[in-house]
């Protein structure tokens, strides 16, 4: 269907002429567009790596802190309660998806009030999400919510407070996402990264505070994990809006901006975003499906081990750079795109997956040659869980270099605003490939833990190949975007 002229849609058309460069200068990095592409996708990536990687060391701290003072019940309530709570998350999230597609678009073609009004209709659209809906639905589903994943009763219990706080209280958490995704979009990498290791920080100092008590502050226990969470985002967003109001970043407010919705422009947040939501909920539902199997293991338990310790810790350290470098790539691709520089979105997503490989090689490296001395860094000793474990570890090694190409090419996708493709590559490479081979194996003679490690390897290697043939048809030359001016203007 062929949208009326000027709205904000994303279609396939016949190959557009070529936009003229955005002139220089502006408040936008024009680097990006114009300089060396290694250097700008380093610029773009690092601080995202860096991000996750201290954002990860508050997980351990909550789970440490609740581990000793509520045991094992509360380490379960938090795992339930974050599930569930991913699930949501992921919808929302989609929709800064299809922010940033936007505001990359416009960022390269230099259109500052373009992208101000998108990541102001962003925000209105998120935030009326998060307060007329997430909020209200959640507070009254959680038991129920929690009923559908039978949590045993004494997680329950914990899990209850822990959800309804979250729910209640997520728009802090939201804002966030949405500035950091804005930010980086429009080609600033840094001020997201100085946000969130103050937000880790702070959430560090709450939690210690509210999970065990301090002088007249009582123990609050796993509940005190999501107030903390919710007090430390909520002081970072709001100090957040009030530099949007007052401009001086790359992305602001629009002065004099109401609250009416803006529906070309929240229409196009969704198309571009939704196939990327749907994607999160089908990998999710692939990785939930594989626990599964290997529960079924005769040697479940070493196995269940082995997994949660070698994909789940270990080979973060390959995901958490590579995210990086996807969400470098997806600016790259897309601010050159809109600067009429396509032939530079080629070849910036092409750097990208380069830096990713060498990346990955060399963690996937110690995966090869050391995975015993890994696997006690985390107490593992058992003899069985070691044998396991050393088998999985060396698999990712291999892996992890299919799995950092195709997250760069994904980016790349996703930044050009093809955001249709990697979810029907994600639904093959994750759920049909793996679970599939483990399928027709179990039938055939019996799963053994390598066979499910050789399917993931399998799904990972179909990813990479999709991914990158996708990308080179180049068939994303061909999505315009673009917007009406604001009515009065």
């Amino acid at each position: 269907m062929t949208a009326p002229v000027g709205a904000a849609e994303a279609e396939e058309l016949p190959a557009p002429p070529v936009a003229a460069p955005a002139a220089a200068g502006g408040r936008f990095d024009r680097s990006l567009v114009d300089g060396p592409l290694g250097a700008a996708v380093w610029k773009l990536a690092w601080p995202t790596m860096l991000t996750n990687m201290i954002g990860g060391l508050q997980g351990i701290v909550d789970h440490a802190l609740v581990g000793h003072l509520v045991g094992f019940a509360g380490n379960a309530a938090i795992g339930v309660a974050l599930q569930i709570f991913i699930v949501v998350i992921v919808f929302i999230n989609s929709l800064f998806i299809g922010m940033s597609v936007l505001v990359s678009r416009f960022a390269g073609a230099g259109e500052s009030d373009k992208v101000d009004r998108t990541v102001y209709q962003a925000f209105l659209t998120a935030m009326g999400i998060s307060l007329l809906v997430m909020a209200p639905l959640g507070w009254f589903l959680s038991p129920t919510l929690l009923d559908l994943v039978n949590a045993a009763p004494a997680v329950q219990a914990e899990a209850l407070p822990f959800l309804r706080i979250t729910f209640l209280f997520g728009s802090g958490t939201l804002l966030f996402y949405m500035l950091s995704g804005a930010l980086r979009a429009a080609g600033d990498a840094r001020t997201p990264m100085v946000l969130g290791i103050t937000l880790t920080i702070l959430n560090v100092i709450f939690n210690i505070v509210l999970i065990r008590g301090l002088g007249p502050i009582p123990a609050f226990g796993t509940a005190g994990s999501a107030m903390g969470t919710a007090l430390a985002a909520g002081l970072v967003a709001t100090w957040s809006l009030v530099r949007l109001r007052r401009g001086g970043w790359v992305v602001s407010f629009p002065r004099g901006a109401g609250l009416a919705p803006d529906w070309p422009i929240i229409r196009a947040l969704f198309r571009f975003g939704l196939p990327s939501g749907i994607q999160g909920v089908a990998m999710n539902v692939g990785g939930v499906l594989l626990l599964a199997f290997i529960g079924s293991l005769a040697t479940s338990a070493a196995a269940q081990a082995a997994y949660a310790i070698g994909y789940s810790q270990l080979f973060s350290l390959i995901t958490w750079t590579s995210l990086g470098l996807m969400s470098a790539a997806a600016v790259i691709a897309g601010q050159n795109l809109g600067a009429g520089r396509p032939e530079r979105a080629l070849a910036g997503v092409h750097a990208a997956a380069r830096i990713g490989l060498a990346g990955a090689a060399l963690l996937g490296s110690l995966f090869l040659l050391i995975p015993d001395r890994l696997l006690a860094l985390f107490g593992m000793q058992d003899p069985e869980v070691i044998a396991i474990g050393t088998q999985l570890l060396r698999v990712l090694g291999v892996s992890g270099l299919f799995i950092a190409t195709a997250l760069t090419y994904t980016g790349g996708l996703q930044g050009t605003g093809d955001t249709r493709s990697p979810l029907f590559i994600s639904i093959v490479s994750q759920i049909v490939v793996p679970l599939g081979i483990c399928f027709v194996i179990d039938r055939l003679h019996g799963l053994e833990a390598l066979d499910i490690w050789l399917a993931i390897l399998a799904g990972h290697a179909t990813r990479c190949a999709l991914s990158v043939w996708r990308f080179r048809q180049q068939r994303w030359r061909r999505i315009v975007v673009d917007i009406h001016a604001p009515a009065g203007s």
